[in-house]
């Protein structure tokens, strides 16, 4: 008999115009998609967040001094010489007007006159004169005169006026040498954060360490989640902020930061990365910002040094390589390795996934799960038979303690399966 014999089905795909293939979306490769990720927090720790339709802008003004400081070298140099430019041709054309007035400079030949000031012959020798006296500097070439009661009225406000703007931008440019942003650029972090078991445990880790041989006083370390996510009420938070434990509770975070350090993350049930496994994470955009917070001992100011790590810079199943060896009589640093990373065994479940099956573990192996549920499944006067019926004979007894035996195995048998 003749048998008759499928034929594999050919589909064959709709030819388009090439304009059509143009517009079709290609498959981004690896070094676009991490193109396309936008980060809160930059690698060097500048925030990636600009304001944008500030209407009240009148509150910029209202902090002057913190205003000048957050401005650009460029732009504080340039205000601090116009403020000081301006000063001495305001008050440079005040004593050129108060010689104007009295005909100081119409008589400027006659031996007899007393002028408010003397040698003050034109505008520039009056804005000499005021640079002279907002400096304090005196050549004595020109001098003011006893007989101008206006000239000392003026001589006193521009003293005063003159030691008020000194006292501002001198301290403004005296707080703006002294920020503690250039000492962040020697506290270093590592490129990636990594992820695998340490003491039983799945743990997240990244390592810090200091460049400088003056260290940071009172040193603490947090890191935060952020990840935009949704409420059970429809609620879309962009960008939320989930605290993640680096040891607040048993004084970790707090750090002697004399070497490099590994600062560790439980993953635990209170963690956010709890039920986060090793293909969730590659599918997720999240980000890890970690903030390094610390007193300069040079200085006594506080100094903050910030990074982050994204989804692609958290390497699942790797571990740091160490870097401190023992010398003759000291410790040395290897900041060459700082960064470096190997791969270690670790499972790629995620937390509660590994846990639940540790607990699994533990059970006894006579109460297994078959065992629970046919005892659960019995009626009650078959679990209450010990106490219902006569005592069994001694030919009873062997037989059921042979029937148990029998009832181990298979129970261990049906575990191991499982």
């Amino acid at each position: 008999m003749e048998q008759d014999v499928e034929s594999p089905a050919i589909i064959k795909k709709p030819k388009l115009p090439q304009h059509d293939f143009d517009d079709l979306p290609k498959p981004l490769s690896e070094k676009e998609r991490a193109k396309r990720v936008q980060r809160y927090v930059q690698k060097d720790g500048k925030c990636n967040v600009r304001h944008g339709n500030v209407r009240e802008t009148y509150r910029y003004l209202t902090d002057l001094f913190t205003t000048l400081v957050d401005l650009k070298w460029g732009l504080n140099l340039f205000i601090f010489v116009l403020v000081y430019t301006v000063t001495w041709l305001f008050f440079g054309f005040m004593w050129w007007l108060i010689a104007y007035l009295r005909g100081d400079l119409e008589h400027l030949t006659e031996k007899e006159w007393t002028p408010c000031v003397n040698n003050l012959n034109g505008f520039v020798a009056a804005f000499l004169f005021s640079i002279e006296t907002e400096t304090t500097i005196g050549y004595g070439y020109r001098v003011i005169t006893d007989k101008c009661p206006e000239g000392i009225l003026l001589l006193l406000i521009q003293s005063v006026l003159g030691s008020i703007v000194n006292a501002f931008m001198v301290g403004c440019m005296f707080v703006k040498i002294s920020q503690p942003k250039k000492r962040a650029e020697t506290l270093v972090f590592s490129t990636n954060a990594v992820i695998s078991m340490r003491d039983g445990r799945l743990c997240m880790m990244f390592r810090v360490g200091d460049l400088r041989n003056s260290h940071i006083v009172e040193a603490s370390i947090r890191a935060k989640l952020i990840k935009s996510k949704q409420t059970k009420e429809g609620e879309f938070i962009p960008l939320n902020q989930t605290d993640i434990n680096v040891g607040y509770n048993t004084g970790d975070d707090r750090l002697f930061l004399v070497s490099p350090l590994i600062i560790c993350h439980e993953i635990n049930q209170s963690s956010p990365f709890w039920e986060v496994s090793q293909a969730h994470l590659t599918r997720d955009e999240l980000e890890v910002v970690v903030i390094l917070e610390g007193m300069v001992e040079a200085t006594g100011m506080t100094c903050q040094a910030r990074s982050s790590y994204v989804s692609r810079e958290i390497k699942w199943g790797y571990r740091f390589t160490p870097v401190l060896t023992l010398e003759d009589g000291f410790y040395e640093v290897d900041y060459n390795s700082f960064h470096d990373i190997y791969e270690t065994n670790t499972p790629a479940c995620s937390a509660k996934d590994l846990a639940d099956m540790i607990n699994r573990t533990r059970l006894p192996l006579t109460w297994s799960l078959a065992s629970r549920l046919s005892q659960q499944g019995l009626p009650e006067s078959e679990r209450e038979g010990p106490e219902k019926t006569s005592k069994p004979g001694p030919d009873d007894q062997a037989k059921s303690r042979q029937a148990e035996k029998n009832g181990d195995v298979a129970n261990i048998e049906s575990e191991s399966k499982v």
